[in-house]
């Protein structure tokens, strides 16, 4: 299978919040808002959820495979993901109906101390659609410090809008970048369709007791912490900027190349966004491999006596052996992540 773009099952995520509808308009497959508001792409990684003895659940399986996708990677090392070896990102399709509890995910180091893992969680969002009132929550305002936030922890459990009122509010519009390091508050607002590109872990410390209706368990909140040492992972210091302005690093041909998340940004991803109008792109990411996600048109993949037709919504991943063999025609517009 690593001799061409791998594509894979629906691979839709529990979750205690409701959504999945702006999803479905984008997918054109007749999703409404339930519980499964996540669609995870090309994951290797496995979802935490509450009560919850899957062991797969989160991990993709790709079409006409008996493998799942972290199996494929293991048996197949080098030629999936070239000299790095490892895969150091997940993709997901997210769309919340409501606000999603004030959050922050660790950095590598307390990723390390905490889950001994060598992966944190800092995350890009790309703005794929919106409800009316979309908002998205991002750092803290002004005057905010350690004691305000366990006052409105603790306030959390009868007044649903405790959080909310600590931090800053955006409006997002569709096309929008952001960019969310480790260990900053933020919450998904209630009315976005993001493209979330991460580190592969699900670590969140979500100490507000209210999802919505449903109310979160200690270990929900804290991920089995004690809870004076998941506040560690909230920086109450200087709050960075969100938003990131695409800068365009090529434009002929047809093709217009957008660098949304670069090295500047953060050493955990780069994102690229690819405009073709009746062009050709050729996928050739150096020394790795990629996760490609198709927003707008359609085209078709064409290399090695493989053609595919391509639509908004679908995705694939190309592997390390086959980066250079292959090109996307049509009129589209895709996300390239690696």
């Amino acid at each position: 299978m690593f001799n061409g773009p791998i594509f894979f099952e629906k691979n839709r995520v529990a979750r205690v919040y409701t959504g999945g509808k702006l999803l479905g308009d984008f997918l054109g497959d007749g999703s409404t808002d339930d519980f499964y508001p996540e669609e995870w792409i090309a994951s290797a990684v496995r979802a935490i959820n509450k009560d919850s003895d899957e062991l797969k659940e989160g991990v993709s399986k790709p079409i006409d495979s008996d493998l799942y996708f972290d199996d494929l990677l293991m048996r197949n090392k080098y030629e999936m993901l070239g000299p790095r070896g490892k895969l150091r990102i997940l993709v997901k399709y997210l769309d919340s109906a409501i606000r999603l509890p004030a959050q922050a995910h660790p950095d590598k180091d307390f990723s390390r101390a905490y889950f001994h893992s060598e992966y944190g969680k800092t995350e890009s969002w790309i703005i794929l659609g919106t409800r009316e009132n979309a908002k998205i929550f991002f750092g803290f305002k002004d005057g905010v410090d350690e004691a305000t936030f366990r006052q409105a922890i603790a306030d959390s459990e009868f007044d649903k809008d405790a959080m909310e009122k600590l931090m800053k509010s955006i409006s997002p519009k569709v096309g929008d970048v952001f960019l969310v390091p480790a260990k900053t508050v933020h919450a998904i607002g209630a009315g976005c369709l993001i493209l979330e590109v991460q580190e592969p872990t699900d670590f969140t410390i979500q100490p507000e007791r209210r999802c919505g209706d449903y109310m979160l368990s200690d270990d929900e909140m804290y991920l089995g912490l004690d809870p004076d040492d998941a506040v560690k992972c909230f920086d109450f210091g200087i709050q960075p900027s969100a938003k990131v302005e695409p800068k365009t690093v090529c434009e002929e041909k047809g093709i217009k190349v957008e660098r949304l998340i670069d090295e500047s940004h953060t050493p955990c991803f780069v994102i690229n966004r690819i405009k073709c109008e009746n062009g050709s792109y050729c996928i050739n990411v150096k020394d790795s491999y990629a996760v490609y996600i198709v927003t707008a048109g359609n085209g078709e993949i064409v290399g090695n006596e493989y053609r595919r037709k391509i639509h908004r919504g679908d995705y694939f991943f190309m592997p390390y052996a086959a980066m250079g063999e292959f090109k996307i025609k049509g009129h589209f517009e895709i996300i390239e992540c690696y």
